[in-house]
């Protein structure tokens, strides 16, 4: 399938795996981009060295383009994209609006720039600064997220910005793919889709929590980092919500200096990161400090598999899934199916 998304960055398919921290490693991002589909790294939770270890060991499995998702507010945001430079990855991803510096530099390096925005307004920004595509996710998107369905924020960018638009927020099959391209996107983002296949290294207790879910389970809540942020809801999320805000900020200091001492970073490093954070949001400092605890709590499920101490960020399409395919037979499966659906549209045509 050919689309302005597929023509920009390589790909075969119109179909971007999202850069889910601690989840989306080197394994998931290859079997992504062998696939077919754009693979992108997640680098927020790694060192700079782990950033130059993982990026290398995706280059060894794959000769396919993959991207790599950066935290545009970080302190060291610089000496990540050097390294993604460096190391001739393909596309570069934020998880937040990069600054027009940031954007030139990568572009003025041959790179493709696809930032993630929630909101028109942020879509229209970063394209005026040069961003090559972006990529939108409405409220049904899994982790931090607006209120905005995907089906009304979706054209309201298409009609926005003349660069591609990837619809993120509620996709998991072939038949998404083709309503996201009726509504004038060039293809789509899928996180939990992809976190739900053989080659995620998400442990089985934890995927099998999130298959056994329903739409139901599927919650936004503010109580884990002062933010709105969609999980599944677990008995955690429920005594967070009830915890008065003493006890919800000696837990997220205690996670913070964990998150610290995995890092790397230091106090001040953190406090920098923390400041960039607060910016252009209304944040209170408690809730920046909450902000802080969040790596450390999706750590403890995605990588320890401690549902009990962690949290598990989710879209609604948890309550849908109900298999772990591999990564190969996932893009297969909806390219399969929205040729399908598209079959289906034209005999309708033919009928008329």
């Amino acid at each position: 399938m050919d689309t302005a998304l597929t023509r920009l960055v390589g790909v075969r398919h119109p179909i971007v795996q999202t850069g889910m921290g601690w989840v989306a490693g080197p394994r998931l991002v290859s079997a992504t981009a062998n696939a077919g589909a754009l693979g992108i790294l997640a680098s927020a939770t790694m060192t700079l060295d782990q950033l130059r270890d993982a990026v290398r060991e995706v280059g060894s499995r794959t000769d396919a383009p993959f991207g790599v998702n950066l935290r545009a507010d970080a302190g060291d945001a610089g000496d990540r994209v050097r390294i993604i430079i460096d190391e001739g990855v393909r596309v570069a991803s934020f998880a937040l609006a990069p600054s027009r510096a940031l954007i030139t530099e990568l572009k003025d390096a041959g790179l493709v720039v696809i930032p993630s925005v929630g909101a028109r307004r942020h879509a229209e920004k970063v394209a005026a600064w040069g961003a090559d595509a972006v990529i939108v996710q409405g409220g049904e998107g899994g982790g931090h997220t607006g209120e905005v369905a995907t089906t009304v924020l979706l054209p309201q960018v298409v009609d926005a910005v003349s660069i591609p638009v990837v619809a993120a927020g509620g996709f998991h099959d072939g038949r998404g793919l083709v309503a996201a391209l009726a509504f004038g996107a060039a293809g789509v983002a899928m996180g939990t889709r992809f976190l739900l296949t053989s080659d995620s290294t998400v442990p089985d207790a934890v995927k099998a929590r999130y298959l056994a879910a329903t739409v139901k389970d599927v919650t936004v809540t503010t109580a884990v980092d002062g933010l709105p942020h969609r999980m599944l809801r677990t008995d955690l999320v429920n005594s967070l919500e009830k915890s008065g805000r003493t006890g919800i900020l000696a837990h997220a200091v205690r996670r913070a200096a964990g998150f610290r001492k995995i890092s790397g970073l230091s106090w001040p490093a953190m406090i920098r990161d923390g400041l960039a954070m607060k910016h252009g949001r209304d944040l209170s400092w408690s809730q920046m400090l909450l902000a802080a605890n969040t790596p450390m709590l999706l750590r403890s499920a995605m990588v320890d598999g401690r549902t009990d101490l962690g949290v598990m960020s989710s879209g609604q399409v948890a309550g849908v899934v109900d298999d772990l395919p591999s990564c190969a037979e996932l893009v297969d499966r909806v390219m399969a199916e929205a040729e399908e659906t598209l079959k289906s549209l034209e005999l309708l045509r033919a009928v008329r």
